[in-house]
C-alpha cells in the first residue's frame, strides 16, 4: 500500500500547456446538507478534518497543482470562520495562485451563489466549478481541451461534467459513497449527456425514457455504473443561464435537468470519464468514511498523509498503511493496527488497541481502550476501558471511563459522555438542542442562516456551554456527569441513518433486502418491455461482436477489482465471512456473474494479499500463502459447489503463476497440495484438470508436469478406493 498507485502521478504534468491559459475556478464553500448535522451547526463543513486536514485544503491543493491561477471561494453560512481560516493560511501568500473570498448572507442555494458571481463580473472565460468538499488528483488538461474543442464547433456546448466508473450495490441501490443510484444516458460517440436521474422509481432501477430520445440518437449508452464527481468545466454562459432562470437553485436537479429538457435554446452538456485518476465528493458520513480510507490507501496520491502539501504536517508511513506523526507517546503494550493515522502530541495508554482509525492531534487515550473504524478529531480525551466502534468524535470531547460508543455514533464538539454509559447506535449528540423545524436537503442546498443560530458568535457559544455545564443533564441522557443533547431520529429517517453512516451496513439489513433485490432482478429480466439498467442501446447497424467482447472483458476486470476490494475490506476491518459473502453476492448479481467467476476472483484476491504481505524469502511467501488460505477457506469453499468451479480456481492459479504473480511458480505443487489437504479442491477436479491438459501443447503443460508426482499419487489412491468399493 505504501507504493504510489499506477496512474496517480502529479496532476500538474501538463502545466506548460496550462500556463498559456489563465484558468479560473469557483469553489462553493457552503455545500451544506442536513446529513452533517449537528456538527455543521458549529463549524462549516469545508473546515471539518479529513485525515487531520481541513477538507477545503484538498480542493485548493488540487486546483493549484492542476494549473488553476485564480479561485473564487463563495461563502455563506458560517462565512466568518471560512474567511478567517483562509486569511490566516498559506493560501494568501502564493505568488501564482490567487484565492479570493466572496461573502453573501442572503444566498441559500448554488443558483443564488452563481447569480451573485455573475453580478460581480469576475469570471472572464471558461472556469472550473467545484464544491469545497471535493477531493481529486485528476489532470485538467484533457477535459479542458475537449471542452474548448467542442465549444469551437458548437457554441451551445456549455458544460463538461466529470464522471467516473463506479457500480452501485444492487441491494442498497447506492454507491460506495452512500449516494443514490444514478442513471445517465450518454451519446456513445459524442459523449453528450442526454438523461440524468438520481431517483429511480421504487429503487428498482426502472427508468422512463422519451421515445424521441431513442429515435434521435442512434447510439446511446445507458449507465447506472457512473459516479458524478461534481467537477464541472463551464463556459461563462452557465452563469448567465442561472441569472436568466431564477428557478434554477440546485446544480443537478434544476440546472442540469433543465437544460436536458429544454429543446428550444439547445444548450448541451457533455461528459468526461476519468479512469486512473481519483475524484469524489463528500456528501454524507458514509462518503466521509470511504474517502478517508481511500486517502489512507493512497488512491489520492499525492494528497496523502506522508506527502507535504498545504495545510498538513507530514507523517511517517510505516508498513501496512500505518501513518505516525513525529511527536506521539505510545505505551509498549498498545497495539496500533494497519490503515491507522496517529496525530501529533497524542498519547496512547497500556493495552489499548486501535485499528482502521484516525486519531487527531493532542488526544489522550487511556489504558484498555478499543477503537475500531473510528474518527477521533483533535484534543479528545478517552479514559480507561472505553470501547468505540465506527464513530465520529469531534474536537474537545471527553469520554469517561468504561463508556461505549456503538456503531454510527456522532459526538459533536465538547460533548461529555458519562462513566460506563453506552451511547446507542446512530445517535447524534451535541451541546446544541435539536432544532424544532429541520430543513431537508430537498429544500435547500446550503445553510439557511435563518434556520440556525449564528454559531460564529463566540460569546453565544461560551454562554451556552457554561449553561450546560452548570445544569448538567439527566442521567438517562448521557450518564453520570454527561453533558450534551441526544438528537432523536426523525420519523422516516431510520433507514437513512444506516445507509449514510460511517458504520458498515448491518448484516441483518443486507439479509433482509437481499431476497428483495433478487426478486426485483428476476422481475426485470422477465419484463421484456423494461430497458436494461446498464448497457448500450444501438441500432442494429452499429452492433458488433468486437464491442460486445470488449465490454465483457472490461466487466470482468471491474468485477475482479471490486471483489478484491471487498475481500481487503473484510481483512482490514475484521468483517465476518458471512458478511463478506453477502457483499460478493451483491457484486455477482450486479455484474451478472456465476459462482465460478466469484471463486476465481476470490482466489486471486487471497493470493494477491499473500503476495503483498511482508515476506523476506520465498519460503516465507509460501508460509504466508498457506496461512491465508487456511484462514479464509470458508469464504472460498462457499463458491466451490461443483467440479467446474474447482477447476476454475486451478486455471486461475496457473494464469497468475504465468503472468501477474510469477513468485508462486516454484510453489505451485505445494499450494495445490494445501488446497487439497484443506478440502477446498477435491481430487476429482485435479484429475479432470490433468485429463483436459493431455491434448494441450507442451507449453500449456508446465504445471501439470510440475505436479506430476502428486497427480500420480492421487490417481493411485483413487484407483485403490475404487478397487475396495468393488470388493
Amino acid at each position: 500500500m505504501g507504493a504510489q498507485r499506477k496512474g496517480a502521478s502529479r496532476v500538474s504534468e501538463d502545466s506548460e500547456e496550462l500556463a498559456r491559459v489563465s484558468l479560473q475556478a469557483v469553489l462553493l464553500a457552503d455545500s451544506f446538507t442536513t446529513k452533517f448535522r449537528p456538527i455543521t451547526l458549529e463549524r462549516p463543513k469545508v473546515l471539518l478534518p479529513l485525515v487531520n486536514v481541513p477538507m477545503i485544503n484538498y480542493a485548493l491543493s488540487w486546483l493549484e497543482s492542476a494549473g488553476v491561477e485564480e479561485v473564487f471561494v463563495f461563502c455563506c453560512a458560517n462565512s466568518k470562520q471560512v474567511i478567517d481560516y483562509l486569511e490566516n493560511s498559506e493560501w494568501v501568500s502564493l505568488p501564482d495562485f490567487a484565492v479570493t473570498t466572496i461573502e453573501s448572507h442572503n444566498s441559500i442555494s448554488a443558483g443564488d451563489a452563481l447569480r451573485l458571481i455573475y453580478e460581480r463580473n469576475v469570471i472572464h472565460g471558461d472556469f472550473v466549478l467545484i464544491t469545497g468538499d471535493t477531493i481529486s488528483n485528476m489532470p485538467l488538461t484533457q477535459a479542458l481541451q475537449e471542452h474548448k474543442d467542442r465549444k469551437k464547433k458548437d457554441s451551445n456546448a456549455v458544460m463538461t461534467m466529470v464522471v467516473k466508473r463506479s457500480k452501485p450495490s444492487p441491494i442498497t441501490h447506492q454507491s460506495r459513497l452512500g449516494t443514490d443510484e444514478l442513471f445517465m444516458a450518454i451519446d456513445h460517440n459524442s459523449k453528450q449527456l442526454l438523461y440524468y436521474e438520481d431517483r429511480a422509481d421504487d429503487s428498482k432501477g426502472i427508468i422512463h425514457l422519451d421515445k424521441s430520445l431513442l429515435m434521435d440518437n442512434p447510439s446511446i449508452s445507458l449507465h447506472n455504473d457512473l459516479q458524478d464527481c461534481y467537477i464541472d468545466i463551464c463556459s461563462p454562459e452557465v452563469l448567465s443561464l442561472f441569472t436568466d432562470n431564477f428557478d434554477y437553485q440546485h446544480l443537478r436537479r434544476h440546472f442540469v435537468k433543465g437544460l436536458l429538457l429544454d429543446d428550444i435554446m439547445g444548450y448541451k452538456i457533455y461528459t468526461h470519464e476519468i479512469c486512473s485518476s481519483y475524484a469524489a465528493r463528500i456528501d454524507n458520513y458514509r462518503s466521509y468514511d470511504t474517502v478517508s480510507k481511500d486517502i489512507i490507501q493512497r488512491w489520492t496520491y499525492p494528497l496523502v498523509p506522508d506527502v507535504k502539501f498545504f495545510g498538513n504536517s507530514a507523517y511517517k508511513l510505516e508498513r501496512q498503511g500505518m501513518y505516525r506523526a513525529s511527536e506521539i507517546l505510545q505505551a509498549r503494550s498498545a497495539q496500533v493496527g494497519p490503515f491507522t493515522v496517529i496525530g501529533d502530541n497524542s498519547k496512547i495508554g497500556d493495552n489499548t488497541k486501535i485499528t482502521n482509525s484516525i486519531i487527531g492531534q493532542g488526544c489522550s487515550i487511556g489504558s484498555n481502550v478499543t477503537i475500531e473504524g473510528s474518527y477521533i478529531w483533535d484534543n479528545v480525551t478517552i479514559e480507561d476501558g472505553c470501547k468505540l466502534s465506527h464513530a465520529i468524535v469531534c474536537d474537545g470531547v471527553i469520554i469517561k471511563s468504561g463508556a461505549e460508543l456503538e456503531p454510527g455514533v456522532i459526538l459533536s464538539f465538547k460533548v461529555v459522555v458519562g462513566d460506563q454509559f453506552i451511547v446507542p447506535s446512530y445517535s447524534k449528540v451535541s451541546l446544541f438542542q435539536q432544532p424544532i423545524n429541520q430543513d431537508s436537503d430537498d429544500e435547500l442546498e446550503y445553510a439557511d442562516n435563518s434556520s440556525v443560530a449564528d454559531t460564529t458568535d463566540k460569546s453565544n457559544n461560551e454562554l451556552m456551554s457554561k449553561s450546560l455545564e452548570m445544569q448538567g443533564l439527566p442521567a438517562s441522557e448521557l450518564g453520570n456527569g454527561g453533558i450534551g443533547h441526544v438528537w432523536s431520529i426523525c420519523e422516516g429517517s431510520v433507514e437513512e441513518e444506516w445507509r449514510h453512516s460511517v458504520a458498515p451496513i448491518p448484516a441483518d439489513k443486507l439479509e433482509k433486502i437481499l431476497q428483495k433485490a433478487t426478486d426485483d432482478e428476476l422481475e426485470l429480466t422477465r419484463d421484456a418491455n423494461v430497458l436494461p439498467t446498464s448497457g448500450e442501446l444501438k441500432s442494429d447497424s452499429n452492433v458488433s461482436d468486437g464491442d460486445d467482447n470488449e465490454d465483457s472483458r472490461d466487466d470482468s476486470i471491474h468485477f475482479e477489482k471490486e471483489v478484491e476490494a471487498t475481500f481487503l475490506r473484510g481483512v482490514h476491518e475484521n468483517i465476518k465471512v458471512d458478511n463478506v459473502i453477502l457483499e460478493v453476492n451483491s457484486l455477482r448479481l450486479s455484474y451478472n456473474k456465476v459462482a465460478a467467476d466469484c471463486a476465481g476472483a476470490l482466489f486471486y484476491s487471497l493470493m494477491q494479499f499473500a503476495l503483498d504481505s511482508p515476506h523476506g524469502s520465498s519460503s516465507e511467501l509460501l508460509q504466508n500463502t498457506t496461512n491465508i488460505i487456511t484462514k479464509w477457506k470458508k469464504l472460498l469453499k462457499y463458491y466451490l459447489t461443483d467440479m467446474d468451479e474447482e477447476i476454475e480456481v486451478i486455471l486461475k492459479f496457473e494464469e497468475m503463476c504465468l503472468e501477474s504473480a510469477k513468485e508462486f511458480t516454484p510453489h505451485f505443487t505445494k499450494i495445490l497440495c494445501h488446497l487439497y489437504d484443506q478440502e477446498i479442491i477435491q481430487e476429482d477436479a485435479i484429475l479432470r484438470w490433468d485429463d483436459e491438459k493431455k491434448e494441450a501443447d507442451d507449453s500449456d503443460k508446465l504445471f501439470v508436469k510440475q505436479a506430476e508426482k502428486f497427480i500420480e499419487w492421487l490417481r493411485v489412491a483413487s484407483e485403490e478406493e475404487d478397487d475396495e468399493e468393488e470388493e
